[in-house]
């Protein structure tokens, strides 16, 4: 049976930021690429993975697409790309916008294919030659409508005090422009769309003003700009007629860590939280929400995850929780062995949000060993959770663990794995229970000491997918 979790790239793949775009047949995922457990965002040079519209548990490595050093201004390679975006422009060629960490320009590459390899165009400017470094290019985010293009981009700090960033009341929100067909000269622009926090009062934008990563696209008549929020945890979307004015706030539509799902507060979220950024896209006449999530403790190690998402009648989309699923269309099959990594909840009391720098602490998260992934730093009463099987009567499950911790793992109000750990890897002893249909599974850590879980097993060790 073939099936798609989330993360639905390798557990070795870090894609954060991962902007979707169907072109022909496939759809492509363009991001960021973070190196596992790095010590920096964005240390590894941009690659991109496809998937056919119709299959997307069928994803394919395009390979490195564009180069750090390709950019003129970073031959050394010092400075790291950050988010990208790609459209397919008036000439039927295929453009990557982004930006270096600390150079104010937005770069240009091109390619006449999706999958690349890129090569380096130019950097945005105005007909004078001087380049655009208003408000702060970052995040570029472009859309190629009935002829025109048009860019979005910016950076709106908070209450975040990031060294060689403009202070707060420099920063407007995020900027739009429109482009020459050249797709690099300043046509219009730049306007203010969205406001940053210090510039929200009035705005309908309070308290989910914008931050940072853009992303543009047009449903029907209308533009649609998600953005990630000054809560930084929050993708949210803005609504216009227009591209370059009137946009109005809609809502939330994924936090990954549920927070605002359903009223659920702060500090009942699901999962440690972090920097989000994300767009969506209509695949096979289904629209997903792609978006990122955090493993190894710190911000520097983000997975690309995605969710089906429904715009009713009216436009709206209504937030959706963060799942295992994802992309699978329906609830996984409960057969065979299933990476831990795959948690949709990981939580241990008041889980904390992450820094920008590593930390110390003792709350479990994702990490890695090798080619294993597991999560580390279970003790009394961390939860793990899958969302979501589709149980069909008596099931059986085990887990493989290790670490120093003795007691029991419950599942359900009377099922028990019972947990001794030793340092090597083992598989506990199975437990039946009986259930139907859709339903979460949840392993709640009740003993001493701690202990790693690898993998949930159920009936036998097969492969599940």
């Amino acid at each position: 049976m073939k099936q798609i979790v989330n993360p639905y790239l390798p557990l070795n793949e870090y894609i954060p930021d991962g902007e979707p775009h169907v072109f022909g047949n496939r759809v492509y995922v363009f991001g960021s690429h973070d190196k596992e457990n790095g010590e920096a965002f964005c240390l590894l040079d941009y690659v991109a993975y496809s998937a056919p519209v119709d299959d997307l548990t069928q994803w394919t490595y395009e390979g490195v697409i564009y180069k750090k050093e390709q950019d003129p201004a970073n031959v050394e390679g010092k400075m790291m790309l950050y988010a990208p975006d790609v459209c397919q422009g008036p000439d039927g060629r295929f453009y990557l916008y982004y930006c270096l960490n600390g150079l104010s320009k937005i770069s240009v590459a091109v390619s006449d294919r999706p999958s690349g390899t890129y090569e380096f165009l130019g950097y945005v400017a105005y007909p004078s030659g001087q380049f655009l470094e208003e408000n702060f290019p970052f995040d570029p985010a472009v859309l190629h409508d009935d002829g025109k293009v048009y860019v979005y981009y910016g950076f709106s700090p908070t209450n975040i005090n990031i060294p060689g960033f403009p202070s707060r009341d420099k920063i407007l929100g995020c900027s739009f422009i429109e482009l020459e067909q050249d797709m690099l000269t300043v046509k219009q622009g730049p306007k203010i769309v969205l406001p940053s926090e210090a510039y929200s009062q009035g705005t309908g934008f309070e308290g989910h003003e914008y931050f940072e990563a853009p992303s543009i696209r047009k449903i029907d008549s209308m533009f649609y700009l998600i953005y990630s929020s000054v809560l930084s945890h929050e993708l949210c979307y803005a609504i216009s007629a227009y591209p370059d004015k009137g946009f109005v706030y809609q809502g939330t539509i994924v936090s990954n860590g549920d927070i605002g799902y359903k009223g659920r507060m702060e500090e009942d979220k699901v999962a440690i939280v972090g920097n989000n950024h994300g767009g969506i896209e209509c695949i096979n006449n289904q629209w997903y929400v792609f978006y990122h999530r955090h493993t190894h403790g710190h911000q520097f190690s983000r997975q690309g995850c995605a969710e089906p998402i429904v715009i009713d009648e009216e436009g709206k989309i209504e937030q959706v929780e963060i799942t295992s699923c994802g992309l699978n269309g329906k609830p996984l099959n409960p057969k065979g062995r299933y990476s831990a990594a795959i948690c949709s909840t990981l939580s241990h009391g008041k889980m904390p949000n992450l820094l920008r720098q590593r930390p110390t602490w003792d709350y479990p998260y994702i990490t890695h060993e090798d080619e294993r992934h597991y999560i580390t730093n279970i003790t009394k009463d961390t939860t793990v959770g899958f969302k979501y099987f589709d149980f069909s009567g008596k099931t059986r499950c085990s887990v493989s663990y290790r670490g120093t911790g003795e007691g029991r793992i419950q599942l359900f109000s009377d099922a028990f794995i019972p947990i001794q750990a030793k340092d090597e890897w083992t598989v506990s002893l199975s437990v039946e229970f009986v259930l139907h249909g859709e339903n979460p599974l949840y392993l709640r850590y009740e003993g001493s000491g701690s202990i790693e879980i690898e993998a949930i097993l159920f009936d036998d060790i097969s492969s599940a997918f």
